[in-house]
Formats: C-alpha cells, sequence, structure tokens
C-alpha cells in the first residue's frame, strides 16, 4: 500500500489553447481544460455522452513545451497530481478550485512526437 499516493492519469482534447504565465521568479506556468468524454447507456437504452473538464496547469519546462506543442482539440495523455486551493473572487467570496497539476504529457496527434 505504500506504492499508493495521489497520481491521475486523463485522456482527452484540449478545450481551448494553453494559456502561458511568466512570472518574476523566472517560473512559466502553463493552464488549460481537458474534456474527457464517457459514455453510457440511458434507461432508455440510449447512447448518452457525458464530457468532463478538468483543469490542467504545468510548470517550468513542461510547461514551455505544452505551449509550443498543443493547442484546441488536440488529443493528449496528461499525468499528474489533484491539487485544491482557494481564492477569494473581486467581490470577496471565497472560492474553491481543483486543478491536475501535470508533469507529464503525451501528444496523441498523428504529427506529434511523445513529449
Amino acid at each position: 500500500m505504500n506504492t499508493i499516493r495521489n497520481q491521475v492519469q486523463l485522456l482527452g482534447h484540449l478545450g481551448k489553447d494553453v494559456e502561458l504565465s511568466n512570472y518574476d521568479s523566472g517560473k512559466t506556468k502553463a493552464s488549460f481544460s481537458l474534456a474527457t468524454n464517457d459514455y453510457y447507456k440511458n434507461n432508455k437504452g440510449e447512447k448518452v455522452e457525458d464530457t468532463q473538464w478538468h483543469n490542467i496547469i504545468a510548470w517550468g519546462k513542461n510547461a514551455e513545451l505544452v505551449g509550443k506543442l498543443l493547442s484546441k482539440g488536440s488529443k493528449v495523455l496528461v499525468k499528474g497530481k489533484l491539487v485544491s486551493r482557494s481564492y477569494e473572487d473581486k467581490n470577496g467570496d471565497k472560492r474553491y478550485i481543483t486543478e491536475i497539476v501535470a508533469n507529464e504529457f503525451v501528444g496523441l496527434d498523428a504529427k506529434q512526437q511523445p513529449f
């Protein structure tokens, strides 16, 4: 059981282009949304598609690579960990968000190479 840890793997498509942010500390952050699809049959026997959206972030060299190689619609396999945080919005209300901090990516479009 010691090998079980906070680990997530998702296969999906980017919902928008990657947004890159550069900080004064020299760090680069990439963020994008990833859509994953699941299919099931409802009680009428009809096939139903369920799309879930995930917030993905990457840092450093991974962020730079993602920014160069991925764009809206790209198919990608992402491996990382779940991170939850809170912040205050412009109205002073506390908001909570869960993101996947990715450390490995495999681009699955025909024109991409794994990175």
